[in-house]
């Protein structure tokens, strides 16, 4: 291979005459007027990154925009380059760069899971390596017609290698741009990060191995097998102590300065100087290339401890504020504007080709890769374009082609203005994936709130089990409401995908899937049996409820697509899930419970297209007939305040018409002497202090004053009012409802700076649930009271950014 040939060793001295010591004046401070005037400078350079930074945020761009513009056009200011084009600056400004690109290349490394070799990730690798594989074969073919090197002898090699650059990726940018654009949470975003760092795990170590094979500082030349020996066998002794020895090392210093101590001085030199003895082992015994060798070191160092993380974190932290506008100012230099030949039309066109062999190459890997992975088109074009992003790596490739005399100073800066284009039109990527992701966004509130009470109600209702099975007929029969428009209760099936399951299933010809599993068979039977027996007296009841029977046959990892799908295409405006643990020996207390349908539960509350619920059922199963005639189930229905809560008080409605229902609705306010209260505002309201609190308080109030006028008053509903302090007494007046009730119905959250639940997140076993559900479902609670926790449904597409997750893949 021929990858890697860009790059030097950068140990020849420039210039003419005794340099190095002039250099040394420099660095030793020697001359201290003219390094305090080149500091000045240094610090300016950032004022105005910061400054365009600051200017270019309207537009989304990254950082590596406006430091690209200010070090490239202030370098090349004549009065500037005048100053700074000294030999021994000149110099400085190469080792600064130098030592700043193995900082950038050892904490790439570093960041990247080298357990990728063992289980690299399907579908990333089938678009990182056909985006890869595409992009390189049409650069091999297009390259040689730009005649970007003006030596026949090394044009073969150097295009290989170029074919090697243009093909990859730069993973630290795209991830950094990915967060800040706030798509990172979605599906695409997580794909485009993962399939960015195996593209450009793939093409370093292709350069890597290029510069062991050829030695582009002497135009190519094949080294020689002895050579070429001794690179292999230092790399992999480098290998090994970086994989072997380090986490022994690091291990060890960790234990020694744990997490919320100062880190001892001491160990912090240790483990420094033995980072760097690792990452130079390679690269002063036999001149291998510093930085590909900071790489390779890095990648296979341990990523977890509190030395890795910090040196993550302090280098990161180095590069960003200091080290990349300061290698635009060094490219600037070294990239004579007035060199760049643009009254010809050859810099242009080769400007031209190579972006747009870079960008055609990698949309045409992925959308053959979109095909077999069965992606829409628009977004393996997006991922093809997000994928071709070019970083600060391939900005010093092409800087340091052309000081090697590889390439002219015109050609490089044309592959330089090339890597703009493909950061630049990012933003734009981006905002057409939400724009995108906006419209496919439900249109219409699935939720109980705003559901129209002339048109039927519909419930997706899922079991994990026959064990579901008379909780949720009980559940279908305090929700079903008047007989007319009736409710309509989808009972779904949720059966894991295993092996043996796989084997038994048999395709219809209209694409149904059947379960022919023996045990998955019988019980879905026994469900079914109760289901037509419980609709057949309801019938004799006033009638008013129908069922439908479904399944959902998944993996753990994908059962929650199945459910919101088919929540989706029934229009459902609630899912109930059931608790993942279960009760055991009848006695109400809960098992540990499976922890896949835990997973399943906080997927489904994330993406789902309408209200969720999960029923936490701890007696409510046991009851065996709810009756119409005689109350049969106390239930009490907790209100603090915000949107879940809102829908809560939305299913009391419908509860508060069953006769066997006995319902008391408790309001929880703050004390009006409390010291969280506002002095002006009414009893029961807290300090407002934005016009969103503003908002929702005054929702809380229209939506109460609502089901109070329909039900309190009416006296189907019993009411009561609690006037609290803070989130202590929250807990104690829950605590004191112990015995109280059957069933609690609580919101999961949503509220707005709460104070009566501040504070309890902390100490939440089941987050899932919201900090009042969390209580009410403790194992310390009750053994008798069932819960309900419901979240509202919100419109993803109402939000600034879809800065949460969100599918579009």
């Amino acid at each position: 291979m021929a990858g890697g040939l860009l790059l030097e060793n950068s140990t020849k001295p420039r210039g003419n005459g005794n340099t190095t010591d002039e250099s040394c004046r420099v660095i030793l401070g020697i001359n201290v007027p003219n390094i305090a005037l080149y500091m000045l400078f240094i610090f300016f350079t950032l004022f105005l990154c910061n400054g365009m930074y600051t200017l270019l945020r309207p537009f989304s761009q990254p950082r590596f925009i406006p430091e690209f513009i200010v070090g490239f056009c202030l370098s090349n200011l004549p009065f500037v380059r005048r100053n700074i084009s000294a030999p021994d600056i000149l110099q400085t400004l190469k080792y600064i760069a130098d030592f700043g690109m193995v900082c950038h290349m050892f904490v790439l490394g570093l960041e990247i899971d080298h357990k990728i070799f063992l289980n690299p990730p399907v579908r990333e690798t089938k678009a990182a390596c056909t985006g890869m594989l595409s992009t390189f074969i049409l650069a091999l073919i297009f390259t040689p017609f730009l005649h970007v090197v003006p030596h026949a002898a090394s044009s073969t090699k150097f295009n290989l290698s170029l074919s090697i650059v243009l093909s990859g990726t730069a993973s630290p940018l795209l991830t950094r741009l990915i967060t800040d654009l706030k798509i990172g949470k979605s599906d695409i975003g997580r794909f485009v990060v993962s399939t960015g760092v195996i593209s450009d795990l793939v093409s370093t170590l292709l350069l890597s191995l290029g510069f062991i094979i050829f030695n582009p500082t002497t135009g190519y030349e094949l080294r020689d097998s002895i050579t070429i020996l001794k690179m292999i066998s230092v790399l992999v002794i480098e290998t090994v102590i970086a994989a072997q020895l380090s986490p022994l090392i690091m291990n060890w210093v960790n234990s020694q300065n744990p997490e919320g101590k100062p880190m001892k001085g001491s160990h912090l030199i240790l483990s420094v100087a033995y980072v760097v003895s690792v990452c130079s082992c390679s690269s002063t015994l036999f001149s291998y290339n510093s930085i590909l060798s900071a790489f390779l070191a890095g990648l296979f160092m341990p990523r977890e401890g509190r030395i890795s993380k910090m040196m993550i974190s302090k280098v990161n932290y180095f590069l960003t504020t200091i080290f990349y506008p300061v290698l635009f100012v060094w490219v600037g230099v070294e990239a004579d504007l007035t060199k760049f030949d643009g009254d010809h039309l050859g810099p242009w066109a080769r400007l031209f080709f190579l972006f747009v062999i870079a960008t055609v190459g990698k949309v045409a890997g992925t959308l053959v890769s979109g095909v077999m992975l069965g992606f829409h088109w628009p977004e393996a074009v997006a991922i093809g374009l997000l994928l071709n992003i070019k970083g600060h790596f391939h900005v010093y490739l092409a800087i340091t082609a052309a000081e090697n005399k590889i390439t002219t100073t015109s050609t490089s800066m044309s592959i330089l203005f090339a890597i703009f284009l493909t950061v630049i039109y990012t933003p734009l990527v981006v905002a057409n994936i939400i724009d995108r992701a906006r419209k496919r966004s439900p249109t219409q509130r699935m939720a109980l709130q705003w559901h129209d009470p002339s048109t039927e109600l519909r419930i997706l209702l899922c079991l994990r089990g026959s064990q579901n099975l008379r909780s949720a007929i009980n559940f279908i029969e305090i929700s079903r409401g008047m007989p007319d428009p009736g409710i309509s209760v989808y009972v779904t099936d949720m059966v894991e995908l295993t092996d043996k399951i796989a084997a038994t299933l048999v395709h219809g010809g209209d694409g149904a899937v059947a379960v022919m599993d023996a045990g998955v068979v019988e019980m879905r039977e026994e469900v079914t049996r109760a289901v037509e027996g419980y609709v057949a007296a309801a019938e004799e009841g006033g009638g008013g409820v129908g069922v439908k029977r479904m399944v959902a046959v998944a993996t753990m990892n994908n059962m929650h697509q199945d459910v919101c799908i088919l929540a989706e295409d029934l229009m459902v405006s609630l899912i109930v899930m059931p608790f993942h643990k279960e009760e055991q020996a009848g006695d109400g207390r809960l098992g540990v419970g499976h922890s896949g349908f835990r997973h399943v539960n906080r997927k489904v509350l994330r993406h789902a297209p309408c209200s969720v619920g999960i029923l936490v059922d701890r007696g409510l199963g046991s009851i065996a007939n709810i009756s119409r005639s005689t109350v049969s189930l106390n239930v009490a229905v907790i209100f603090i305040g915000g949107k879940d809560d809102r829908e809560v008080l939305a299913y009391a409605g419908r509860m508060a018409r069953h006769t066997g229902v006995k319902l008391t609705v408790i309001r929880f306010l703050l004390e009006a002497n409390s010291e969280n209260a506002s002095t002006s505002a009414r009893p029961g309201r807290p300090k407002v202090n934005t016009p969103e609190q503003e908002e929702e308080m005054r929702l809380d109030d229209e939506c109460f004053t609502d089901f109070y006028d329909r039900h309190v008053a009416r006296g189907r509903v019993a009411y009561m009012e609690k006037y609290l302090v803070n989130s202590g007494q929250t807990f104690a007046t829950l605590r004191a409802m112990e015995g109280q009730y059957g069933l609690f119905i609580v919101g999961r959250g949503g509220r707005v700076n709460s104070v009566l639940t501040v504070g309890m997140n902390d100490w939440e076993e089941c987050p899932e649930l919201g900090p009042i559900g969390d209580i009410l479902s403790a194992s310390d609670f009750s053994v008798t009271a069932s819960v309900l926790i419901v979240q509202q449904h919100s419109l993803r597409g109402e939000l600034a950014g879809l800065d949460d997750e969100f599918s579009i893949m």
